[in-house]
C-alpha cells in the first residue's frame, strides 16, 4: 500500500454534479468551479443538504460545515475518486443527458446514485487552484490518504473500527489518444469495480467523486479597470441547464426544462432547480405519461400528462392534466383546466405557469394545511409524447396569444399615426387657390367719377 504522494501537483477544488437544473451567474475574473458527487453505501444516509437559490456558489466554509456533520465522530471509510480534470459541462455532454443510460458515460455512477438512500450534489463550489478535499478529508477523518487501485484494494483487509481514507486516482482526456467520452467510460468503470469490491468485502462506506481542477473554465470580462462612459450594454450568456429526461427501454419519452420550479408550503419560496432529483416513480406509454421528480430534501413534483384525439382538429392533443406536489407527508393537487395543452407532437412551453395569479394550475384541495400551497414555474417547458431524441424538444406550441399587450400597443399607435396623415392629406387636397390675381406691372384700375 502506497502513501497518497505529497509532491505530485494536485490542486483540488470540489464542486457538486449538476444534472439538469443549474444556472450559473458568477462575476469575477473567472467561474473556475469543480463538481463534487457524494453517495453513501446501502444502510447509511447523508445528513439533508440545506437548499440554495439557483447559480449558488459552494464555498470552503461550508463546505467544512457539511462535512464535519455528515462524519461527525464515529469512525468512517471514505472512497475519495479524485479526476485529474472534472467539470458539469462533462455530465451534460457526456452524460447521455443523465437519463439515456446507454449513450451515457457514467453508467456505473448513474446506479450508484439511484440505488442511495441518500446523495449530496455541489452544483458549484468556488475553486481558486489550491489543494482542499483531501486535506479537509485529513482532517475530519483523523487518518493521512491511502493511494490505491481497484487491484491492490481487493486485497486489502480494510478495518472498520477506525476511519479510513482510500483515494482512487482517474486519469482525464487530455494528452490522452482516447476520446474524452472513452477515457470517462473506463473511469466509470473503475468506479463500478471499486464498488463492487467493497460490496463484496461487506464494507459500508461513503463516495466522494470530484476533480483536482476543473476542466472548462469561463473567463468573464472584469468591469473594475473600465472606464467610466458610455458604453453598449451587455450581459454575459449563462449557462444552459440541460433538460430533465425520462427515458422507457432506453427511448426517450418524457422532457421537462424550466428556468425556476418554485413551491411554497409555508411562507418561505424554495426552488427546487437547485437540487438534482431521481426519477423513480416516472411511467409512460402511448397515451398516458407520468413524470414523477424525488428530490433530496424529500419534496416529490409529479406531472402527468395524456393524449387524446380530436375529431373537430383531426389530430392528437396533448395536456397536463394533473400536477401533485407531495411534502411533509401531504399531498397536494393542482388541475391544469386551461391553456396546458398542445399538439402531440409539440412541446407546451409558456413563460410563466402558477398557481395563485392568472393560474394555469387550479388547486383542488380541501384540505387546510394544503391551500396555501402555491407554485411557481418560470419558462417552462414539457413534452411528454413525440419525442425524436433526448436532446431536443419538438416544435414548442406557447400559452401566450399572438396579440399581446405589445402587439396591440403597435397597432393601436400605428392606427392612430395612420389617421393623423390621411386627415392632414385630406385637408391639403381640399385647398383652392385664387382664379385671379392683380398684376402690379399692368395698367391700373381707375374708376370714372361721374357727377
Amino acid at each position: 500500500m502506497k502513501m497518497a504522494d505529497s509532491k505530485r501537483p494536485s490542486q483540488v477544488r470540489l464542486m457538486a454534479f449538476l444534472g439538469f437544473f443549474f444556472a450559473l451567474f458568477a462575476t469575477g475574473s473567472s467561474t473556475a468551479q469543480v463538481p463534487l458527487l457524494m453517495w453513501p453505501s446501502e444502510g447509511f444516509s447523508l445528513p439533508p443538504l440545506g437548499l440554495s437559490s439557483a447559480g449558488h456558489i459552494t464555498s470552503n466554509d461550508q463546505l467544512t460545515a457539511y462535512l464535519t456533520s455528515a462524519f461527525g465522530h464515529s469512525p468512517h471509510t471514505v472512497l475519495l475518486f479524485l479526476q485529474d480534470k472534472l467539470s458539469k459541462d462533462d455530465f451534460t455532454v457526456f452524460g447521455g443527458a443523465f437519463g439515456n443510460k446507454q449513450d451515457s458515460a457514467f453508467q456505473n455512477l448513474q446506479a450508484a446514485l439511484q440505488s442511495s438512500s441518500s446523495s449530496v450534489t455541489l452544483p458549484a463550489l468556488e475553486w481558486s487552484g489550491s489543494s482542499v478535499i483531501p486535506a479537509l478529508l485529513q482532517e475530519k477523518l483523523g487518518v493521512s490518504p491511502l493511494l490505491v487501485d481497484a487491484d491492490t484494494l481487493s486485497q486489502l483487509s480494510i478495518n472498520t473500527s477506525v476511519s479510513n481514507l482510500l483515494l482512487i486516482n482517474l486519469p482525464y482526456c487530455a494528452g490522452s489518444q482516447k476520446s474524452c467520452k472513452e477515457v470517462l467510460h473506463d473511469n466509470d468503470e473503475i468506479i463500478g469495480k471499486v464498488l463492487d469490491i467493497m460490496k463484496a468485502k461487506n464494507v459500508h462506506y461513503t463516495a466522494i467523486y470530484t476533480g483536482l481542477q476543473p476542466s472548462r473554465v469561463i473567463s468573464e470580462t472584469s468591469m473594475t479597470n473600465e472606464g467610466v462612459g458610455r458604453s453598449l450594454l451587455q450581459t454575459a450568456a449563462p449557462t444552459v441547464k440541460a433538460p430533465i429526461v425520462f427515458s422507457e427501454s432506453g427511448n426517450p419519452c418524457i422532457m421537462l426544462w424550466a428556468q425556476n420550479l418554485s413551491i411554497s408550503i409555508t411562507t418561505a419560496w424554495i426552488d427546487l432547480a437547485a437540487e438534482t432529483p431521481t426519477l423513480t416513480g416516472s411511467v409512460c406509454n402511448d397515451t398516458n405519461s407520468l413524470l414523477v421528480l424525488n428530490y433530496p430534501s424529500g419534496v416529490i413534483l409529479s406531472f402527468s400528462l395524456s393524449q387524446q384525439f380530436y375529431p373537430v382538429s383531426a389530430r392528437n392533443w396533448s395536456t397536463l392534466d394533473t400536477v401533485q406536489l407531495r411534502a411533509n407527508g401531504t399531498t397536494a393537487t393542482f388541475l391544469g383546466r386551461r391553456g396546458i395543452y398542445s399538439p402531440a407532437e409539440y412541446s407546451f412551453h409558456c413563460q410563466s405557469v402558477t398557481s395563485f395569479q392568472d393560474a394555469l394550475l387550479v388547486p383542488n384541495n380541501t384540505l387546510q394545511n394544503v391551500t396555501e400551497w402555491k407554485l411557481n414555474f418560470v419558462d417552462f417547458q414539457i413534452q411528454g409524447f413525440g419525442l425524436n431524441n433526448g436532446t431536443n424538444f419538438s416544435y414548442a406550441s406557447d400559452c401566450a396569444s399572438f396579440f399581446t399587450p405589445g402587439i396591440w400597443m403597435g397597432l393601436l399607435t400605428s392606427l392612430l399615426m395612420l389617421y393623423i396623415f390621411v386627415y392632414g392629406l385630406h385637408m391639403i387636397m381640399q385647398l383652392n387657390t385664387m382664379d385671379r390675381f392683380d398684376d402690379p406691372k399692368g395698367p391700373s384700375i381707375s374708376v370714372p367719377q361721374t357727377e
